[in-house]
């Protein structure tokens, strides 16, 4: 029997691929939790493509989406506005999702919670290993490491994105890293 999952996801590009290679191995359930996304609409915008590609490809993944608790990311990037991608605002944005997803396994009954965000090479992937640890020991529920842009994963999800016409956004997600592409 399948150990039950539960993966974090920003998007649905970042989930291709990463679906891909763990929906053999595990019993996979999506958790959208993304409160740095901005505007509304482009939350709105990816969540629908994320539930459209599950729906056409991974029918049996079941999706649970949160609240668009925006104020939740102001809150613990006050100050940080200016921090560079993969600075402190980012680490704090980190911490804030995979807690939250931590959580959401726990009261999902999923053995084992990790995120796609490792995929980017925008991310980084031991931050976000420190973290998991860190809440597998506070929560006991085990984290997956990962490192999913390995093996040129972040290229194998570009070219899955065209395979399936996924909408591919330009930016992270926050308002922040926006600017930073403009």
């Amino acid at each position: 029997m399948k150990k039950k999952l539960l993966l974090h996801v920003c998007c649905a590009p970042c989930s291709s691929y990463v679906l891909s290679i763990l929906n053999n191995i595990y019993d996979i359930s999506i958790y959208f939790y993304n409160p740095n996304i901005e505007p509304y609409e482009e939350f709105n915008k990816r969540y629908i493509e994320l539930k459209n590609f599950i729906k056409n490809n991974y029918p049996n993944i079941k999706i649970y989406i949160d609240d668009y608790y925006n104020n939740d990311f102001k809150n613990i990037s006050y100050g940080l506005e200016k921090e560079p991608e993969k600075g402190k605002r980012c680490l704090n944005c980190y911490k804030m999702r995979l807690e939250r997803t931590a959580l959401k396994a726990i009261a999902v009954n999923a053995d084992i919670f990790t995120s796609t965000l490792s995929v980017s090479p925008y991310k980084n992937s031991n931050w976000l290993n420190e973290i998991g640890k860190e809440l597998e020991n506070k929560y006991n529920i085990k984290y997956l490491e990962s490192d999913f842009k390995k093996n040129d994963g972040y290229k194998k999800s570009i070219e899955l994105s065209k395979k399936y016409d996924l909408y591919r956004q330009n930016y992270c997600g926050c308002i922040y890293s926006k600017k930073d592409i403009i």
